[in-house]
């Protein structure tokens, strides 16, 4: 991953009877508090809903859907300290449990990021996604919110110019230099745009909006499904708000600090060790693919990639990236959905000759990483949330000669996959001061999904977090981010869990190809 890329990267009470995790006779919301503005949804076109990932044969079914969403906003003060100053809005979407008379409660679904859109998260994380989740919507009503600063929430745009070097090839100290200053003056323009709003964008503050959020739509308490960046924000509001917290499950659990020096340290490990279980799957296939017999002999081959396109890289005529070692790295730390298309691609870089991409190599790096918007659709990441909220909570902020020094040492100890990092500098210069929520400890019904061998959210991660909180770890073993109710046999455990209170010890994930 480069440092363009690594931007970008950068998206409970009783356990024992189901009533208890949030079952409420739906009361009024409490006096002086806002109420949810119900509005009529967005209409979205057939190719809009498609570029939101959902296949051809079920864009029927996303519109069904779609009749029965509920959407609305909740004003919320834009510094909780000062209730009665500046007010923004909260986009909220509700779909109401279809068995209304056995209702248990409601989930909100907490999106990734910073920066994700969670609006259309009801249908798309739960009642679209496979039978198994879509069977959480017969008990509960499935809340999705775009956080502040994000879709149909008020939001801000301040400039994004991440800072990258201008010639592919090896990163020198020079380029990284670069890099930074190109970071930090972008930082600052960017925390001037308006910095009583962008000040604002943290964890907590969301935390703190979806409890005003619980409040307006009558709850007396939301049960909580989080995803990656939306883990951290379940802590959060768990530790904030533990007599309103039902279940709990966080998939893809974040660590229980917000350091980005140490999230890219520990990230950049974990990357190398499953490209170990990589260069040993393509190994057992040397074949087809013609890395090497044994997994010392591909981690040898590919970092031998890696070096030589630094040195000599390419400039194909139909790939709009450099192939530098920074993409031979890349590839290198694809998750097991992908071994099959990585390996055949390294395979292909090692005799590609001619002035286009080979066939594989074009299709996995061809791509730019952010995409054209279709006309019409929702904003699903918002980078100046994804920038702000990371930064405003960055405990590091490293300097230039920190992050080189680091860089470095991330190339030098994992000669497979470290070349994709680049230099963190990601807040750099951020003029902002730094805050950070404070976790606590609770005895809520809480679990914690940990996948044994991804790098976005490292598995140690989900430990660390246990001890610092409580809870229980669930653990996939696979290696791909927040797959968990993308899995059936997973999804029905999640599903068992918010009925009943009880999980198991993990599942197998997915991911593995044959």
């Amino acid at each position: 991953m480069t440092y363009r890329t690594w931007l970008t990267a950068l998206a409970l009470v009783l356990a024992a009877h189901p009533s208890a995790a949030g079952a409420t006779a739906n009361p009024g919301p409490s006096s002086g508090v806002s109420s949810v503005e119900w509005k009529s949804c967005p209409a979205y076109s057939d190719e809009v809903i498609r570029s939101l990932g959902v296949t051809e044969e079920r864009v029927p079914a996303f519109r069904t859907l779609m009749k029965r969403l509920e959407c609305g906003t909740v004003s919320v003060p834009l510094n909780h300290r000062d209730p009665g100053g500046r007010k923004i809005d909260i986009a909220v979407t509700r779909l109401a449990a279809t068995d209304e008379a056995h209702r248990f409660g409601a989930t909100a679904v907490l999106p990734g990021g910073p920066g994700n859109s969670g609006y259309l998260d009801p249908i798309l994380r739960a009642a679209l996604r496979n039978e198994e989740m879509a069977k959480l919507n017969e008990r509960y009503d499935i809340i999705g919110f775009d956080p502040r600063g994000v879709g149909y929430s008020t939001k801000v745009a301040c400039p994004i110019t991440p800072g990258g070097p201008e010639e592919p090839g090896t990163l020198t100290e020079e380029a990284a230099r670069k890099i930074y200053d190109t970071q930090v003056a972008a930082n600052q323009k960017c925390g001037g745009t308006d910095p009583a709003f962008l000040g604002q964008l943290t964890t907590e503050s969301v935390a703190k909006d979806l409890d005003l959020v619980r409040t307006a739509l009558g709850e007396r308490t939301l049960n909580l499904l989080g995803f990656s960046w939306g883990t951290y924000l379940g802590m959060v509001y768990r530790s904030l708000f533990p007599e309103h917290t039902g279940r709990a499950f966080l998939d893809s659990t974040a660590p229980p600090w917000t350091r980005l020096d140490k999230h890219m340290k520990d990230s950049a490990e974990a990357a190398e060790r499953n490209f170990g279980r990589m260069a040993a799957w393509l190994a057992r296939r040397d074949e087809t693919y013609g890395l090497g017999a044994t997994a010392p002999r591909v981690l040898d081959e590919v970092a031998k990639l890696v070096r030589a396109y630094d040195k000599s890289p390419k400039i194909y005529t139909d790939v709009r990236r450099p192939i530098d070692g920074a993409a031979v790295a890349d590839l290198a730390k694809r998750n097991s959905t992908e071994w099959v298309r990585a390996g055949r691609a390294l395979a292909e870089l090692r005799t590609a000759t001619g002035t286009t991409a080979p066939p594989t190599v074009k299709e996995l790096l061809g791509a730019p990483m952010m995409g054209t918007p279709v006309p019409g659709a929702p904003e699903m990441l918002n980078m100046t949330m994804n920038l702000a909220v990371a930064c405003n909570e960055d405990g590091s902020r490293a300097g230039l000669d920190a992050a080189w020094r680091d860089y470095q040492q991330l190339v030098k100890r994992h000669p497979a996959t470290g070349r994709s990092w680049g230099v963190g500098v990601m807040c750099a210069g951020w003029p902002l001061p730094v805050q950070q929520a404070t976790l606590k400890r609770g005895s809520g019904s809480l679990v914690l999904a940990g996948h044994l061998y991804e790098f976005m959210s490292v598995y140690d991660w989900t430990l660390q977090t246990r001890r610092a909180i409580g809870g229980t770890v669930y653990t996939v073993a696979d290696d791909v981010h927040v797959s968990t109710t993308r899995v059936p046999e997973c999804a029905a455990d999640v599903v068992r869990y918010f009925e009943t209170g009880r999980i198991g010890r993990g599942c197998a994930g997915g991911g593995i190809p044959s």
